[in-house]
């Protein structure tokens, strides 16, 4: 079966397995498909899409959701990129501006009122 959009290849996926909790040895519940919940999460935050819109090929986008959170709250997606990049070989690292999202306003200087009311003490 060929890789789909946004999905990890085998040697990616290979790189980071051993990284994520749910493994047999772990303690605790051991994770039903990782490589499909990553390719979830991946498929999310490449498209730019809302997680309600995530395919049913990943499961139910609320159960996707909540895992992608506890992994956050938990460091596991610091972890992973911490390991990835302490790799030198690695030659995918780089942040350029396709990837770094800025609300349409951004642009725009610094916001807040023009004009400052009567008697309103002025901010340092």
């Amino acid at each position: 079966m060929a890789a789909k959009r946004y999905e990890l290849n085998d040697a990616q996926w290979g790189r980071i397995a051993p990284l994520l909790p749910g493994k047999a040895a772990d303690p605790g519940r051991t994770g039903s498909d990782n490589r499909l919940f990553v390719n979830g999460c991946l498929w999310v935050l490449r498209s730019g899409a809302h997680w309600c819109d995530l395919p049913e090929r990943y499961g139910k986008w609320k159960t996707v959701h909540r895992r992608f959170s506890r992994w956050c709250h938990a460091g596991v997606w610091q972890r992973v990129f911490d390991a990835l990049t302490a790799d030198r070989d690695n030659q995918y690292l780089m942040i350029d501006s396709t990837i770094v999202r800025a609300h349409q306003q951004a642009a725009t200087g610094k916001g807040g009122r023009a004009i400052r009311r009567w008697g309103v003490p002025e901010a340092d």
